[in-house]
């Protein structure tokens, strides 16, 4: 009876490597994109694309082991959730208070170290922030939220 189970299991682990999920490929960077859009500084920027937009922009650049299901499958879970809750791709398709409270979430994420996720740092070591790293983001975004939020008062 174990040795069926084992079969079955090994037919549909197999099965599965032919039916992937849809990858979060981008050709191009939209006019909405964050960096697009607001022309950070380098620095900022730099950091936003190795530590946030392989989960939340339409573009990420996938490590070998993705074309391996299920782990496929968890990661397209993982990035579809990170897109639904911050996509950068579609910053200019965002209203001004959408986009005072994204970056104001965003602030908070970063500095409480929420953002990036231990389990996403843990396979790229590249994206966890240091305490500059983490302060030239927030100051810059600070900044933004502050932009944002007199856009805001004034579209009142």
């Amino acid at each position: 009876m174990f040795k069926k189970i084992l079969l079955v299991l090994l037919i549909v682990f197999i099965l599965m490597q032919f039916f992937q999920p849809e990858k979060n490929i981008s050709e191009i960077t939209p006019t909405t994109d964050f960096i697009m859009m607001n022309n950070p500084p380098e620095e900022v920027a730099q950091i936003l694309q190795t530590s946030c937009y392989d989960c939340h922009s339409n573009n990420t650049k996938y490590p070998w082991y993705n074309k391996i299901a299920p782990v496929s499958y968890f990661l397209a879970s993982h990035v579809n959730d990170g897109k639904k809750h911050l996509n950068f791709s579609e910053w200019g398709k965002y209203n001004i208070r959408q986009k005072a409270h994204a970056l104001d979430e965003i602030i908070e994420e970063v500095e409480h170290r929420k953002m990036p996720m231990t389990s996403y740092i843990s396979m790229h070591e590249e994206a966890a922030m240091s305490n500059e790293e983490i302060t030239t983001l927030t100051e810059y975004l600070d900044r933004a939220l502050g932009m944002t939020e007199l856009q805001q008062e004034r579209a009142h």
